[in-house]
């Protein structure tokens, strides 16, 4: 019985601190937008610039066998950030199928530019989203419900952990990654 009650109590705590995602910020929902949009369109440009640090000759270096190269971490990124903004906004997958394995976009250019297209695509979702909906639950992977605005910050999170992972590549090939930003 303890167990079941323990559950309840971080059930009731999780709701009560998601249900809102504007009570404790005193933020409206156009600055909210406004903020989402800032984010992503900083998260464009430093994953862009992890793009144009890797020379060409490391697109597709993986630093040990079994994992993603450069391109499929950067792929990846893609093709997750577009399908997860398809669970919290609504919004279509403009990618069919996994890309991380398409060899068209395992070149600098070409993976420069889809990946600064599936960036482009969910700036564009946020800004056309109606934020009155952003507490709204809905299915996402293995069925799991959630309001939409945690959707959106497992998506910048998932985003932000991939990216991540490649100053290691990056490192490898004796390249400094880009400086962090966070303004």
């Amino acid at each position: 019985m303890k167990t079941k009650l323990k559950t309840f109590v971080v059930a009731i705590a999780a709701i009560l601190f998601t249900t809102n995602l504007y009570a404790t910020s005193g933020i409206t929902p156009e600055e909210s937008k406004e903020a989402l949009v800032a984010d992503w369109e900083r998260a464009k440009a430093y994953t862009l610039e992890f793009i144009d640090a890797m020379p060409e000759d490391g697109i597709n270096y993986a630093p040990t066998k079994g994992i993603r190269t450069f391109a499929e971490q950067m792929l990846h990124i893609a093709g997750s950030n577009t399908g997860i903004m398809g669970i919290a906004l609504g919004t279509e997958n403009i990618f069919q199928g996994n890309i991380e394995k398409d060899d068209k976009y395992k070149n600098k250019k070409a993976l420069r530019e889809v990946v600064a297209q599936a960036y482009d695509h969910c700036i564009n979702a946020i800004k056309n989203f109606d934020m009155s909906k952003i507490d709204e639950s809905v299915k996402g992977f293995g069925g799991a419900e959630l309001p939409r605005g945690e959707w959106l910050k497992k998506n910048f999170e998932h985003q932000t952990h991939h990216r991540g992972q490649t100053t290691i590549y990056l490192r490898m090939k004796g390249v400094k990654p880009p400086a962090e930003r966070l303004l």
